[in-house]
């Protein structure tokens, strides 16, 4: 089976609620799984202008970058080309706070993107590296003085 190698970026894009909790934007994809929104870096583009572009095509949201938080690397068969391919994907995720934009503006790429609380996105996560990512996004964001406890806990 023939083999390819791809890099991509993403994002943890984070907002304040009225209420206090902190909340994550989230996208499903076609194959009904949610995860975070990441993509293709393209050739000559930087990976956090990519983390920006892709929480913006995926997730309709606009965010900054403020720190970077982790690398994820995994192997997967792809069936989109003509011939099943073995691919092997490096992602670059970052942390964003969020400036604007809906989440009902996300690209077609996706089914559905929303804001969940940051608590409940670990359990509805459908990747263990994710959860992983956004645990580490909660850390960063402690660093950076932002508080993350549930309010309602």
């Amino acid at each position: 089976m023939r083999s390819r190698t791809e890099a991509s970026a993403g994002g943890v894009v984070y907002r304040r609620t009225e209420s206090g909790a902190l909340d994550i934007a989230l996208i499903r994809t076609h194959e009904r799984r949610w995860q975070l929104p990441k993509g293709w870096i393209e050739a000559g583009e930087a990976p956090e202008h990519a983390a920006v572009r892709e929480v913006r095509e995926e997730a309709g949201v606009d965010g900054e970058i403020i720190a970077p938080i982790d690398e994820i690397e995994y192997t997967f068969t792809s069936t989109y080309d003509p011939e099943p391919m073995v691919v092997h994907k490096t992602v670059q995720f970052y942390l964003l706070r969020y400036l604007g934009g809906s989440t009902d503006d996300h690209d077609d790429e996706v089914i559905e993107a929303r804001w969940v609380d940051i608590h409940d996105a670990q359990r509805m996560l459908a990747f263990r590296d994710e959860k992983r990512i956004v645990s580490m996004a909660e850390e960063a964001l402690r660093r950076v003085g932002v508080e993350t406890k549930d309010p309602d806990s």
